[in-house]
C-alpha cells in the first residue's frame, strides 16, 4: 500500500490538538496546537547534526500541508 507523506489526525483524549503525521523518514506526529514532535525514529547526536536541515523542512511542510488542507475546506 502507498502512503501519503502526511495525513492529518486528531483524538478525543486531546480536543484542542491538531495532529499531522508524516509518513516518510524522518518519520514523525507534530501537534500544530504547541508544535510538540514525536519522533518514531531514534536518533544519535551525529544522525541530528545531519538531518537537521531535512526534519526542519519537514516540519516546515506539515505546516505548509496543514494550512493547504483546512484551505479547501473554506472553499
Amino acid at each position: 500500500m502507498s502512503l501519503p507523506k502526511f495525513i492529518l489526525g486528531d483524538n478525543t483524549d486531546y480536543p484542542d490538538a491538531i495532529f499531522v503525521i508524516h509518513t516518510e523518514f524522518p518519520r514523525f506526529i507534530i501537534n500544530l496546537e504547541n508544535d510538540e514532535v514525536e519522533w518514531f525514529e531514534d536518533f544519535n547526536e551525529e544522525d541530528q547534526r545531519e538531518l537537521k536541515t531535512e526534519t526542519e523542512n519537514a516540519i516546515k511542510l506539515a505546516t505548509v500541508f496543514y494550512d493547504r488542507e483546512i484551505a479547501k475546506y473554506d472553499e
